[in-house]
């Protein structure tokens, strides 16, 4: 598996990861603030400051920061998880991928809420319960799963 292979496996998984968990972010935002851009405007805090985790309104500045730099994330702890399977072949049955995916979901949680400074969290744990983060990185896990199956599945080498 070359690095372009890893590439573009990560790029399929954290783009699956980033829209599941974003569509569970801007549902609970919805059904807890009454805007579901709440929760990817408060992700552009590490730009704007904490003014970015009181607004509600889609507007550029906010939720396509929010959203590209949640989307950014998502793509980085995919390639994580696509260079840890490098090497691994035998074991990238479907049960595997996704307890992969749940591991590093897990990981990415810790790394969220207990290693990185204030201004340098996702943000939109100000804006949706402690259930609806569970419901999310789930849906993060759900995400890289699906992505990491449809670019590994039935893509080992077949017979000619």
């Amino acid at each position: 598996m070359t690095v372009l292979t890893i590439f573009r496996r990560a790029l399929v998984a954290g783009s699956c990861a980033s829209a599941l968990s974003a569509l569970a972010l801007a549902w609970y935002g919805r059904r807890e603030n009454r805007s579901a851009a709440a929760p990817i405007n408060a992700v552009s805090h590490w730009y704007w400051g904490d003014e970015a985790l009181g607004r509600h309104r889609t507007d550029g500045r906010h939720t396509l920061l929010g959203y590209a730099t949640h989307h950014g994330a998502s793509l980085f702890w995919a390639g994580l998880l696509c260079a840890f399977l490098h090497g691994r072949p035998q074991k990238q049955t479907k049960g595997y991928l996704l307890a992969a995916s749940v591991g590093t979901s897990a990981i990415a949680c810790f790394v969220d809420f207990r290693l990185t400074p204030h201004r340098f969290t996702p943000g939109y744990e100000h804006r949706v319960s402690r259930p609806a983060l569970a419901v999310t990185y789930l849906a993060f896990a759900v995400g890289l799963a699906i992505g990491t199956i449809a670019t590994v599945v039935g893509r080992r080498v077949r017979p000619r």
